[in-house]
């Protein structure tokens, strides 16, 4: 039986860990349980050098039964050099050359060997290629080496994992767990689009870890970003997320991975790993945690931000949506075109142009009566007749510095902001598309925020810095002028480094991220409804925590058009996470 009411909380075992350390389980078992309740751990047979015999295996497997623990399978698919033939293939990370046939007939030998200890087998994230050697160049022919490599993993996956472990064991389930690089997945042969019909279900890796400090540079929204993406991939078959300690240097950083990947709903909760969980100063403060997100969890719906359209095998303008994350925008990710809905919106960056038909998409998308918000790295790429149907707005290639900005329909002063920020100049047909909000220096500015009226609906573009993490250095209440009609719900956050999470029950989480200078927020939350009120929920039901927080009417324009909304103002501290409920 599970410790939480909405959520697993599971670990692994790698298999040197087994090979070294089975003599240790049940102090170590003591020490990590003391913090962190295990529902559920997955035992590896193979990385690299090791591999656990049977016999060793069967023992790990009897104890944490013993515990009430439930047991899995697990096999992570690098390898060293074989021989000195084998060194001129100058794999990165010892990941598999598929193209050997000693290592292809490996890994049906492990696939096999760990379908008759478990009825469920996890792929860690090693399970891609990046090699060159002479047989992957003659195999790949005149397909590009992603193709190539696409095409090689779907193969593998079909023919050397989970159909030789379904012959020995029928009732074997088979997970492939992917990393947090989505962006790169198809140039390392990671084939979600073909992988998550081939498995039975699907895992995502949430390692965001410190974003100044690690090599992919990854906003910490991208733990809830790619836990979406994951789950409209494969509904109802993404297992869980996965993050690790390392680089994370700091408490917060650590358990920001972990609230992250809660607050998208996961079915498991993965710690890497029980080593890391033995030895590791974050796992007390984490454990802590479980059981507040897990109260605060059973009040809140299904995750229902902005849809964001990230196709299958697309990158360009990685992670700009994450940047916005960071500073309040609700979004869902999604390898799909949504349906149009009334009063749907849609969030295109340069990676949703993968889709050739996505002009054509979005044209009939805006035509029936939708929002379409599209980024500046967009219509760079965009195929200039058909945008130039739906706005005015163009990219002249030059760029702006900019420290100060001016939103249409005040004109009581530029709000100036004392840094410099980089922005593509845009131009655009004053009258047939309009400025929501400026942005320059002297008395020179650009549009960074401007709207087109399209059939029933309407065209947004939004321009991105040079550099995305700018966005946090904007004044927080500028970025309201965009956040007005880009949201989800009709809910918006006022605040630096805010992270607004909104869910299809009128709930809603805000999460104040830790990050230089610490210091507390006062947030202003903004309903786009008159007969609103609202609840704080999720608290310690022990405390004073929950209520209703009172509401002010503010009146203004926007767009051209009379506009009102109420809001509250709400103070959060660095680190803390809270939740309310809109009453209708």
């Amino acid at each position: 039986m599970a410790h939480f009411k909405n959520f697993k909380v599971v670990t692994i075992l790698p298999a040197p860990t087994i090979v070294r350390e089975l003599d240790h389980l049940d102090e170590d078992y003591e020490k990590i349980t003391h913090y962190v309740p295990l529902d559920k751990v997955y035992l590896e047979t193979f990385r690299g050098d090791s591999y656990v015999e049977r016999e060793k295996m069967k023992s790990a497997i009897d104890f944490f039964k013993a515990k009430g623990v439930e047991v899995s399978g697990a096999i992570t698919t690098c390898i060293p050099d074989q021989s000195a033939a084998d060194r001129d293939k100058q794999r990165l990370f010892e990941t598999f050359c598929w193209s050997d046939e000693k290592m292809r007939a490996r890994m049906k030998e492990i696939s096999e060997y760990t379908a008759s200890l478990f009825d469920e087998i996890i792929l860690d994230d090693y399970f891609f290629t990046n090699c060159t050697c002479e047989a992957c160049r003659r195999n790949k022919g005149k397909r590009s080496w992603t193709q190539f490599r696409l095409d090689t993993l779907e193969e593998v996956s079909r023919d050397l994992v989970v159909g030789p472990a379904k012959k020995i064991n029928p009732k074997c389930r088979l997970i492939v767990k992917f990393p947090n690089w989505r962006e790169s997945y198809h140039g390392a042969g990671y084939n979600p689009e073909k992988e998550k019909d081939i498995f039975d279900a699907v895992y995502t890796g949430t390692e965001t870890r410190a974003t100044a400090y690690q090599d992919q540079h990854l906003p910490r929204y991208a733990s809830y970003s790619l836990m979406r993406w994951m789950d409209n991939a494969a509904p109802g078959r993404n297992g869980g997320g996965w993050f690790d300690p390392f680089q994370c240097f700091t408490v917060d950083t650590y358990n920001e991975q972990m609230y992250f990947t809660a607050f998208s709903r996961p079915k498991e909760i993965m710690f890497f790993s029980w080593h890391n969980l033995v030895d590791n100063r974050f796992t007390g403060p984490s454990g802590m945690q479980l059981g507040k997100i897990d109260r605060l969890l059973t009040d809140l719906g299904s995750p229902a931000g902005l849809p964001v359209y990230l196709p299958f095998n697309a990158d360009g303008e990685n992670h700009v949506e994450d940047h916005l994350g960071m500073q309040g925008f609700a979004f869902e990710p999604t390898p799909y075109f949504p349906e149009f809905q009334e009063g749907g919106s849609v969030f295109v960056t340069e990676s949703s142009l993968r889709d050739p038909d996505v002009l054509e998409k979005i044209t009939d998308f805006a035509a029936q009566g939708g929002k379409v918000f599209a980024t500046t790295g967009f219509i760079a790429k965009a195929e200039p007749a058909k945008w130039e149907e739906i706005s005015s707005a163009r990219l002249t290639g030059r760029h702006i510095l900019a420290d100060r900005y001016w939103l249409t329909d005040d004109y009581a002063d530029y709000v100036e902001s004392g840094t410099n920020i980089l922005f593509p100049e845009i131009q655009h047909s004053n009258n047939r598309s309009w400025v929501l909000l400026n942005a320059g220096r002297s008395d020179f500015m650009t549009p960074i925020y401007l709207y087109d009226s399209y059939g029933k609906g309407g065209i947004y573009t939004i321009s991105v810095p040079e550099n995305p993490a700018d966005l946090s250095l904007l004044p927080p209440h500028i970025l309201d002028a965009v956040k007005k009609s880009m949201n989800a719900g009709g809910i918006y956050v006022t605040g630096r480094n805010i992270s607004l999470f909104v869910y299809d029950n009128d709930t809603f989480l805000i999460y104040q991220n830790v990050k230089e200078p610490i210091r507390p927020e006062h947030v202003t939350v903004h309903i786009q409804n008159e007969t609103a009120k609202l609840v704080r929920i999720g608290g310690d039901p022990s405390r004073e925590s929950s209520g209703e927080i009172p509401l002010r009417r503010v009146e203004s324009s926007y767009n051209l058009q009379p506009y009102c909304e109420w809001v509250a103002d709400i103070a959060i501290e660095p680190g803390e996470f809270l939740a309310y409920r809109i009453v209708r």
